[in-house]
This record gives structure tokens, C-alpha cells and sequence, in this order.
């Protein structure tokens, strides 16, 4: 496989998570309903776990039942990460110029580590989620460090000259 399908490969799987992140957070609603009614029928969930969905399935309901504009901020959450992920389109396109894109998304995964460990205090988020929401940065950014190593080898590649083909003889070309 050369190194720029490589890149693309690893890109698509980056893209594919920053997608599925924003369209999820769409129906939050109903998909935090929904887990919390397969927490309800199941018993190998942690108790901590169960308690937790559960107050968020209540707090996210009650809220858009009295105040529905508030949940008008996850749908641009959900917004912003699908506009994040056009960004990538770029170095899809032309890696070693669009270099700057995964450098710019290292940057937030980077990022999600310091306001995770300040925001979830803050907001009564459980340090277990806390955890769960450092790690989106974590894995994030391990595909964005393959792509920039490909992304260097390519551009490494590029600029070797072309190999010299040998002269033929006027003889040889008849």
C-alpha cells in the first residue's frame, strides 16, 4: 500500500468518528433514553453507571421539555464537528500542503485533556466520565500522529529526484 493511500485510510477513519460524534449528538434525547432503557433490562452494568444515565436522561428531558432552546447548543456541537471534519477534506486531497489540518486537530485533541479536567469538576461530571472524555482526545489523536508521520514520509518522498534513465544509442532506436 503506498504511503498515500496510507494517509487516506487513516484519515477516513478519523473522519468517520468526527461525523459519527457530531450526527449523534443530534437525537441526544432519544438515544440517552434509549441506553438508559437497555441499562434498565440489563444487570452487568456498574451501579455508578446506571445512576448516571439515569440523571442525565432526566436532566436532558426535563430541560427540553421546559427550556428546548438549550438543547439548541448541541445541535451546534453537532454542527461544529461535522464543519471540523470538511477541514479534512484538505489533506485528503493534498496532504503534504494541508499538513496544517492535523496539526490543528492534534491541537484539540490536545485541547479536550485540560478542559475535561476543568469543566467536569465544574459541572458535577463523575471523574470516571471525565476519563471517558479525555479519552476521545487520546484516541483522536493517535490516527492524527500516523497521518503526520505519513504525511513527512510522503513529502520526503516527493522530492527525490527521478531516477536517471540510462541514454540509449542512436543504433539502439533505430
Amino acid at each position: 500500500m503506498t504511503t498515500r493511500r496510507k494517509i487516506r485510510v487513516w484519515l477516513v477513519l478519523f473522519l468517520i468518528g468526527l461525523v459519527a460524534s457530531g450526527v449523534t449528538a443530534f437525537p441526544l434525547e432519544h438515544e440517552v433514553h434509549w441506553l438508559r432503557s437497555v441499562l434498565d433490562r440489563i444487570d452487568v452494568a456498574p451501579d455508578a453507571l446506571v445512576a448516571w444515565i439515569a440523571r442525565v436522561d432526566q436532566g436532558i428531558t426535563e430541560t427540553n421539555d421546559r427550556y428546548p432552546f438549550i438543547m439548541y447548543g448541541t445541535d451546534w456541537l453537532a454542527f461544529a464537528h461535522l464543519v471540523i471534519a470538511v477541514a479534512f477534506w484538505g489533506p485528503l486531497r493534498d496532504p503534504v500542503r494541508n499538513i496544517w489540518v492535523i496539526e490543528f486537530g492534534m491541537i484539540a485533541c490536545v485541547g479536550i485533556v485540560p478542559l475535561a479536567l476543568f469543566a467536569g469538576p465544574v459541572r458535577g461530571i463523575p471523574g470516571w466520565w471525565t476519563v471517558l472524555d479525555i479519552s476521545f482526545g487520546v484516541f483522536g489523536i493517535i490516527p492524527l500522529l500516523i497521518v503526520r508521520r505519513l504525511i513527512k514520509r510522503l513529502e520526503r518522498e516527493d522530492n527525490q529526484p527521478a531516477p536517471e534513465k540510462p541514454l540509449q544509442s542512436l543504433d539502439a532506436r533505430g
